[in-house]
């Protein structure tokens, strides 16, 4: 079993066994980075790691609802660096570890990030999920065996074919990268249950192609 998955286990049992109201938890930090849950939604139960592929970030959360849960990220600068040997000039990999705290089962968990809450990532401002590169992928979920990600017009990734029933928890391992960093940034989440195998609201879930000019 890989070390990744059994921390996460590991602090799935914790994260359920702390009480949560919904209330917004205090910024939490590590190696550099501050995690926040100030706009809602959700609460962060912790945080640990380095940001590297051996050592990720792993951000153990609560999703209440009823808002959507945005995760505020800050820290992010040249001075942090790369830490996941891709070409961009900053990066770090991420394990979320998610519980779900609300009444509805998800079989479809959506990411997307952002500068500001009200536009989209462009192609020019360097936020992405690793674009271009192998590094770090192929992105993986405990429960969600397929994933989707979308360069353009957004960066966002989806993950689907399984189902998280209220109560329990989700991991998901991706890398975050950007080339000209800003602080803070947005990562969107969106917990959905499909009906009738419609697409998720945040991308259409289109057959992933092959990356554009992957690098290592």
């Amino acid at each position: 079993m890989r070390a990744w998955i059994r921390l996460s286990l590991f602090a799935c049992v914790l994260a359920m066994a702390t009480p949560s109201g919904g209330a917004a938890a205090a910024p939490v930090s590590t190696s550099g980075i501050t995690f926040s849950d100030e706009l809602g939604g959700f609460t962060i139960v912790s945080a640990a790691g380095s940001g590297t592929l051996a050592d990720p970030f792993v951000v153990v959360e609560e999703i209440t609802g009823p808002q959507e849960p945005v995760l505020m990220i800050r820290g992010l600068s040249p001075a942090f660096g790369n830490r996941v040997g891709s070409h961009h000039l900053t990066g770090f990999a991420l394990t979320k570890i998610v519980v779900n705290k609300t009444d509805d089962d998800w079989n479809l968990f959506e990411m997307e990030r952002r500068e500001t809450l009200a536009h989209q990532s462009p192609y020019g401002d360097g936020l992405s999920f690793g674009q271009g590169s192998a590094a770090g992928h192929p992105f993986v979920s405990s429960k969600f065996p397929t994933v989707n990600e979308t360069d353009e017009p957004s960066d966002s990734v989806a993950f689907r074919d399984g189902t998280v029933h209220p109560g329990e928890s989700v991991s998901f391992s991706l890398i975050i990268t950007d080339t000209s960093p800003v602080s803070p940034f947005l990562l969107l989440q969106q917990p959905t249950r499909i009906v009738a195998g419609a697409p998720g609201p945040l991308l259409a879930l289109a057959p992933r192609g092959p990356r554009r000019g992957a690098l290592p």
